[in-house]
């Protein structure tokens, strides 16, 4: 069987010594479950793994988060998304990232493709020179200001947008730099 690359994105560990998973007991657990060159990136929950399972992204994320919760005795939403399509993301975001630092432009990536009808109460032209738009399972934020300043995010992150989905968001520095730990 062929040998895929994924990157494994958990919300929210170890923030404020909530949900603390040690980074070297993530790379075990994918490791006790049979994926290969396990590596984390940072200590805020990126993990990037080799598997030859043939198993779904989504199927991948729910044995971690069974893993997880095994090991760690909490429930961590996982997101598990293959090198190709994070390569795509990349590739197809709306802003010009080359010429934007890093913490100005998020990529949230949605366990579902988010319907347009979810975003109706947002009035975009109000949050100006804040942007936001979708893609292919991602919702792209552009916030000049940082994220923790952005209004727009706070309006993205309501109920009536991600209702019913699993959703994490990762600023530019890292979308690029999973892409480049999953290239073959």
């Amino acid at each position: 069987m062929t040998k895929t690359k994924y990157a494994a994105l958990l919300r929210g560990i170890n923030v404020g010594g909530n949900k603390k998973v040690p980074m070297a007991e993530l790379r075990q657990v994918l490791q006790d479950l049979g994926h290969e060159d396990a590596q984390t990136y940072l200590q805020s929950g990126n993990a990037v793994f080799a598997s030859t399972t043939g198993k779904t992204p989504t199927a991948l994320a729910r044995e971690l988060e069974a893993a997880i919760e095994a090991h760690f005795g909490f429930r961590v939403p996982c997101l598990v998304i293959d090198g190709a399509h994070l390569r795509a993301v990349a590739a197809a975001c709306p802003f010009p990232a080359a010429e934007l630092e890093g913490k100005q432009l998020h990529a949230t990536f949605c366990s579902e493709q988010p319907a347009e009808s979810r975003f109706a109460s947002i009035d975009a032209p109000g949050y100006l020179p804040e942007e936001y738009r979708v893609g292919d399972h991602v919702i792209y934020l552009y916030a000049p200001n940082g994220l923790g300043r952005s209004k727009l995010a706070e309006a993205l992150a309501k109920p009536a947008v991600v209702k019913g989905l699993d959703v994490t968001s990762r600023n530019w520095n890292t979308v690029a730099k999973l892409v480049e730990l999953t290239r073959d």
